[in-house]
């Protein structure tokens, strides 16, 4: 039976010695050793560097390398679609983040060379021109012209220490979701205060003339929107959304 050395192994393959040498440390690899100590690379060996080099090349963790070569039982198909799906939720926020970059980089080549106070306005038409497009016309569907024209006014109105408020506020609300989620209920005293801290958010864009109903029905059909979902359950986790919900009915009845 063929042997070769760790300089041959490394020179066949193109993995360097020092990550033979870490798979080694690791387990995924355990050459022979001669009595003076050299590693002597079987073809087994080489048929496990392959799948381990082919698991790698598709982004596997090596945590999850080990378990799979480790354990007979281990089902390297399931592992591969559940990683496979990973990398596409992987892809779709990229090209979220991608899109939502390249418009930032548009707005300050825009804006650049304003004043300060032109900036801001400007900054905040963009927002609202952006809401327009992508929900604009749903939402005046839904709930009318004047309802869309009086929220696009009130957000036009702010200043801006209040609209950096408003900002902080939603981001505030994915950390309160998440501290929530990690009490467990509904009803808890985390996930109350992030059924309050919702309410002031939407109460910023509609104002304070909105029914409870109006509200209840806004929230419970996040549920129905794939947008809302992957938003909420982006920031904190798949459940997010379903248990904003929760929480807010709890704290509403």
């Amino acid at each position: 039976m063929e042997r070769k050395s760790i300089g041959q192994v490394s020179e066949a393959s193109g993995v360097s010695r020092r990550t033979l040498r870490y798979y080694e440390d690791l387990g995924l690899l355990c050459p022979a050793r001669t009595d003076s100590g050299y590693r002597w690379y079987s073809e087994a060996d080489e048929r496990r560097l392959s799948q381990i080099m082919a698991m790698r090349a598709c982004q596997l963790p090596l945590s999850m390398i080990v378990q799979m070569l480790e354990d007979p039982d281990a089902d390297i198909h399931a592992a591969l679609c559940a990683h496979l799906q990973s990398l596409r939720a992987q892809s779709e926020t990229v090209e979220v983040a991608l899109q939502r970059t390249q418009a930032a980089i548009k707005a300050i080549e825009r804006i650049r060379g304003m004043k300060t106070e032109d900036a801001f306005e400007a900054l905040k038409r963009e927002g609202l021109e952006a809401f327009e497009e992508t929900y604009g016309q749903e939402a005046r569907e839904r709930y009318g012209d004047d309802v869309i024209d009086e929220t696009n006014a009130r957000m036009l109105s702010l200043t801006k220490d209040e609209w950096e408020a408003k900002e902080l506020l939603e981001e505030s609300i994915k950390v309160q979701l998440r501290l929530a989620m990690a009490s467990g209920a509904p009803d808890s005293p985390e996930a109350q205060e992030l059924a309050r801290m919702h309410e002031r958010w939407i109460g910023i864009h509609w104002g304070a003339g909105y029914q409870k109903a109006e509200y209840l029905g806004l929230v419970r059909g996040y549920l129905d929107d794939p947008r809302f979902v992957k938003y909420y359950d982006g920031a904190a986790g798949e459940g997010a959304t379903a248990f904003l919900v929760q929480a807010v009915e709890a704290y509403q009845a």
